[in-house]
């Protein structure tokens, strides 16, 4: 008990020692042992590492997991140590909800098996998107996560102590300084004209007891000395280590940009799958429909249907609409269907960029390249979305989704 009581306070007095020096440093009435410059780099370029090591894993695990309240869920499950529970991407969701609403819609009808072939794309989008985030959280978090709460508490630690110890060496010089004053103002000679006899052998007395406080100051120096370099030693090493995690975190952040690269790659190939699956099958679906129409109320044969056109785009003269026979001929409405039939309107063509590649579906499509430019022109009664297209002597329809009209 009287151990621990002694031990407490001696550990007051050294932190009331070091609360000390440190306020008389901050008011400037007290010197600072300052390291050397080298050492000052090292310990910037440390703060550096952490603040914006920090900063980066914070931002990639919203990149990774926009969800704050699915973040909080994770950040405890992991300090608890235990397993997150599998969680089912935003993808692989609305998979679920097209393929619902396909079957309840039928699986049959042309709108049915378009949400069917989005869904199953959009299931295999969240896929991917699941083995991103887990290819991600391994090879790049968890080395970032493993720095902050390893080795940067480890260099925490050591540089605390290494200022204490500062703090320490510059208590004992300042003690030195003062005793050395001292010493040297008892040991001044007295007047013996001035000073009784009594005065000058207590004088002589004092010089002997500062002597001794001095030889004590002297030894207390020295220790600290030897302890500051030591620890010094020490978080130099450490902070000296920061270039080997750069080069690790290095290694990690080219592993997070494969793992990226790859996932935009499916993700890309994916949806090209699906774009042409639905371009094929767009003008099937649309003619379909026009035909059923068609069949269902024919126009009386004195009407004209007004024109539609694209907007923005100029439109050949009316044609008018000769009504369907069954088994009978309509040269009319085959030249107006028929691309490679129609002439384009004396002016007002325009220029388009092809934005994707497009595969023909059958005779009366043009097919596509990227990045090539061809002329467009919309035709009275055609669907809105499609455009006649030509390039050189090639004439078809095209989808307006694949261009960008320019001016």
């Amino acid at each position: 008990m009287d151990f621990n009581v002694k031990k407490l306070a001696s550990d007051a007095g050294v932190f009331f020692s070091r609360a000390m020096q440190f306020t008389e440093e901050k008011l400037g009435q007290a010197e600072k042992t300052e390291l050397d410059a080298h050492f000052e780099n090292l310990l910037a370029r440390a703060d550096c590492t952490k603040n914006w090591t920090e900063k980066i894993l914070r931002q990639t695990e919203v990149l990774l997991q926009p969800n704050p309240s699915a973040r909080v869920e994770e950040f405890l499950y992991e300090k608890l140590d235990r397993k997150v529970p599998s969680r089912v991407t935003n993808g692989e969701l609305l998979a679920q909800y097209m393929t619902e609403a396909a079957n309840d819609f039928g699986p049959g009808t042309p709108y049915g098996k378009t949400l069917i072939k989005v869904g199953e794309t959009q299931r295999r989008l969240g896929a991917a998107e699941r083995d991103f985030i887990h290819s991600a959280s391994i090879n790049f978090l968890t080395p970032l996560r493993n720095f902050l709460e390893g080795d940067w508490r480890t260099i925490s630690k050591e540089r605390r102590i290494l200022q204490n110890r500062r703090l320490d060496l510059d208590a004992c010089k300042a003690r030195l300084k003062k005793a050395k004053a001292a010493e040297a103002k008892a040991a001044a000679v007295p007047d013996f004209q001035e000073t009784r006899p009594r005065n000058y052998v207590l004088s002589a007395s004092a010089s002997a007891l500062w002597s001794d406080e001095v030889e004590k100051a002297e030894h207390e120096l020295r220790l600290t000395q030897s302890e500051f370099d030591r620890q010094a030693e020490v978080t130099r090493l450490l902070l000296e280590g920061i270039s080997s995690t750069h080069v690790n975190h290095l290694r990690c952040l080219h592993e997070f940009v494969e793992s990226q690269t790859n996932y935009y790659a499916q993700c890309y190939q994916y949806m090209l799958d699906l774009q042409k699956q639905l371009g094929s099958s767009k003008g099937e679906i649309f003619s379909g429909t026009f035909v059923g129409n068609a069949e269902a109320t024919s126009p009386p044969a004195a009407t004209s249907p007004p024109a539609v056109a694209a907007a923005t785009l100029p439109a050949v003269p009316t044609i008018p609409v000769v009504p369907t026979i069954v088994g009978v001929p309509n040269t009319v409405a085959e030249s107006v269907l028929n691309p490679n039939e129609v002439k384009p309107p004396a002016s007002g063509t325009r220029k388009a960029r092809v934005l994707y590649d497009y595969e023909a579906a059958d005779s009366t499509e043009l097919a596509l390249l990227a990045d090539e430019m061809i002329t467009v022109y919309s035709l009275p009664g055609m669907d809105p979305d499609w455009l006649i297209g030509e390039r050189g002597n090639q004439k078809g329809k095209v989808p307006v989704t694949y261009l960008e009209l320019l001016s």
